[in-house]
Protein backbone atom coordinates (compact mmCIF):
# COMPACT_ATOMS: atom_id res chain seq x y z
CA UNK A 1 0.00 0.00 0.00
CA UNK A 2 1.25 3.42 -0.97
CA UNK A 3 0.98 6.53 1.25
CA UNK A 4 1.03 9.57 -0.58
CA UNK A 5 3.00 12.62 0.62
CA UNK A 6 1.02 16.06 0.87
CA UNK A 7 2.79 18.83 0.85
CA UNK A 8 0.67 22.39 1.96
CA UNK A 9 0.20 25.16 -0.67
CA UNK A 10 0.33 29.24 -0.01
CA UNK A 11 -2.95 30.19 -1.61
CA UNK A 12 -2.66 32.05 -5.06
CA UNK A 13 -3.76 35.49 -4.86
CA UNK A 14 -6.01 34.61 -7.90
CA UNK A 15 -7.21 32.05 -5.24
CA UNK A 16 -8.33 29.55 -7.87
CA UNK A 17 -9.12 25.70 -6.41
CA UNK A 18 -8.88 23.80 -9.35
CA UNK A 19 -5.41 25.10 -9.90
CA UNK A 20 -4.69 24.51 -6.42
CA UNK A 21 -5.93 21.16 -6.71
CA UNK A 22 -4.01 20.25 -9.75
CA UNK A 23 -0.41 21.44 -8.03
CA UNK A 24 -1.65 19.40 -5.24
CA UNK A 25 -1.74 16.15 -7.26
CA UNK A 26 1.77 17.33 -9.09
CA UNK A 27 2.93 17.60 -5.92
CA UNK A 28 1.73 13.93 -5.01
CA UNK A 29 3.28 12.57 -8.39
CA UNK A 30 6.51 14.18 -7.49
CA UNK A 31 6.72 12.99 -4.63
CA UNK A 32 6.14 9.41 -5.44
CA UNK A 33 8.91 9.38 -8.06
CA UNK A 34 11.13 11.35 -5.12
CA UNK A 35 10.77 8.52 -2.47
CA UNK A 36 11.28 5.55 -5.30
CA UNK A 37 14.07 7.44 -6.27
CA UNK A 38 15.09 7.63 -2.75
CA UNK A 39 14.51 3.83 -2.08
CA UNK A 40 16.30 3.29 -4.94
CA UNK A 41 19.66 4.79 -3.00
CA UNK A 42 19.65 7.95 -5.21
CA UNK A 43 21.03 11.13 -3.58
CA UNK A 44 18.56 13.52 -2.21
CA UNK A 45 21.04 16.51 -2.99
CA UNK A 46 21.15 14.93 -6.65
CA UNK A 47 17.74 14.24 -7.04
CA UNK A 48 16.83 17.69 -5.90
CA UNK A 49 19.55 19.40 -8.68
CA UNK A 50 17.87 17.10 -10.84
CA UNK A 51 14.23 18.12 -9.86
CA UNK A 52 15.31 22.15 -9.86
CA UNK A 53 17.15 21.52 -13.52
CA UNK A 54 14.07 20.24 -14.69
CA UNK A 55 11.35 22.40 -13.47
CA UNK A 56 13.63 25.88 -14.28
CA UNK A 57 14.14 24.19 -17.73
CA UNK A 58 10.00 23.79 -18.57
CA UNK A 59 9.55 27.15 -17.40
CA UNK A 60 12.39 28.40 -19.38
CA UNK A 61 11.05 27.16 -22.18
CA UNK A 62 7.44 27.40 -21.87
CA UNK A 63 7.93 31.58 -20.31
CA UNK A 64 11.02 32.76 -21.71
CA UNK A 65 14.41 33.51 -19.86
CA UNK A 66 13.48 36.91 -18.69
CA UNK A 67 10.34 36.23 -17.46
CA UNK A 68 12.13 33.23 -15.57
CA UNK A 69 15.11 35.36 -13.84
CA UNK A 70 12.40 37.59 -12.47
CA UNK A 71 10.63 34.57 -10.72
CA UNK A 72 13.41 32.86 -9.31
CA UNK A 73 14.91 36.48 -8.15
CA UNK A 74 11.41 36.40 -5.60
CA UNK A 75 12.90 33.05 -4.38
CA UNK A 76 15.07 34.06 -1.36
CA UNK A 77 12.56 36.16 -0.23
CA UNK A 78 9.81 33.54 -0.53
CA UNK A 79 12.31 30.91 1.33
CA UNK A 80 13.25 33.01 4.22
CA UNK A 81 9.13 34.12 4.16
CA UNK A 82 8.72 29.97 4.86
CA UNK A 83 7.02 29.32 2.04
CA UNK A 84 9.13 26.36 1.51
CA UNK A 85 9.55 25.29 4.75
CA UNK A 86 7.35 22.34 5.25
CA UNK A 87 7.21 21.80 8.94
CA UNK A 88 6.48 25.81 9.53
CA UNK A 89 4.10 26.33 12.07
CA UNK A 90 1.79 28.97 11.53
CA UNK A 91 0.84 31.33 14.16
Amino acid sequence: MSTRTLFPFCASPSGLEAEQEERQIALEYLADAWNAADTDGIDTEALAHAALFAAIATLVRDYGEEAVAKLIGNIPDRISNGEYTLDRVVQ
